[in-house]
C-alpha cells in the first residue's frame, strides 16, 4: 500500500486535551500535521497538550473551546477555526462519554448527555465542520457499537449510531474518505485507566489517516485487529 505523507496536513481532533484525541494530536504532530485542538471544560490540559505537539513538530497548534452539547458554541468555534484556516485535512471526531450504570438506575440527565455528546453533537459539528473537510472524516466508535453490552445500555445505542451515520454519509460524500475507528477497552480516564494505552490507539487513527490499511469508506477499523492486549 503506498501510505500518503501527512505533512503539511490541517487536523482537527475534538477532545484532544486528554486520553486518546492527546495522544493522537502528538503522533500527528510528529507527522509535521498542524493540528487543531479543541477542550470542553480544561483550558490548561488543552494549552499543555498545543505546547508539546510544537515541540513535537507540528507547525501550528490552535486551541478552540468546543461544548458538542452546546449549538450556539459548536457554530462558534468552527466560524473561529473558519477565520484561521481556509481548509481542514482530517477531522477526527473523538469527544465522548461513558456511562457503566444498570439501565433502570440511570436518569433521564445521563441518558442525554451520552446522546448528545456522542452521537447528535458528532453529527452537528461534523455537519458544521463540512464546507471545509477536504479529505477524511474519521468518527472514533467502539466495539460497543458493534456488540451489545449490559450496564452500556444508552452507551452501546449512541455507538451503534456513530457506526450507521458513517455508513450512510460515505455514500453521500464522494470526494471524503469517512472511517469509524473501534475501539476496545483504552486506557483513558473514561475507564480508569486500565486496557490498550491510547497512543497504540493513536497509531491506527494516524494510520487510518495515511492510507495504510486497505479500507473503503464508510469502513470499520477495528483497533483489536492491529493489537493483542499484551501489546
Amino acid at each position: 500500500i503506498s501510505m500518503a505523507s501527512l505533512t503539511g496536513k490541517i487536523v482537527l481532533i475534538t477532545g484532544s486535551s486528554i486520553g486518546i484525541g492527546r495522544e493522537s494530536a502528538f503522533l500527528f504532530s510528529r507527522e509535521g500535521c498542524t493540528l487543531i485542538l479543541t477542550y470542553c471544560k480544561d483550558e490548561k490540559e488543552a494549552a499543555d497538550a498545543a505546547e508539546k505537539c510544537r515541540t513535537l513538530g507540528a507547525p501550528e497548534a490552535f486551541v478552540v473551546r468546543l461544548d458538542v452539547t452546546d449549538d450556539e458554541n459548536i457554530l462558534g468555534a468552527v466560524k473561529k477555526i473558519s477565520e484561521k484556516f481556509d481548509k481542514i485535512d482530517i477531522l477526527v471526531n473523538n469527544a465522548g462519554v461513558i456511562l457503566w450504570k444498570p439501565f433502570k438506575e440511570q436518569t433521564f440527565d445521563e441518558i442525554q448527555s451520552q446522546c448528545r455528546v456522542n452521537y447528535e453533537g458528532l453529527v452537528k459539528f461534523t455537519l458544521a465542520c463540512l464546507p471545509l473537510v477536504k479529505e477524511t472524516i474519521i468518527n472514533i466508535a467502539s466495539g460497543a457499537g458493534k456488540e451489545a453490552y449490559p450496564k452500556l445500555t444508552t452507551y452501546c445505542g449512541t455507538k451503534f449510531a456513530v457506526r450507521g451515520f458513517t455508513q450512510a454519509l460515505a455514500q453521500e460524500l464522494k470526494d471524503i474518505m469517512v472511517y469509524c475507528v473501534n475501539l476496545g477497552v483504552t486506557a483513558t480516564r473514561m475507564t480508569g485507566f486500565e486496557g490498550i494505552h491510547p497512543s497504540k490507539v493513536a497509531e491506527v487513527i494516524v494510520n487510518t489517516a495515511k492510507g495504510a490499511y486497505v479500507l473503503e469508506s464508510g469502513d470499520d477499523v477495528d483497533v483489536w485487529d492491529y493489537f493483542d492486549d499484551a501489546d
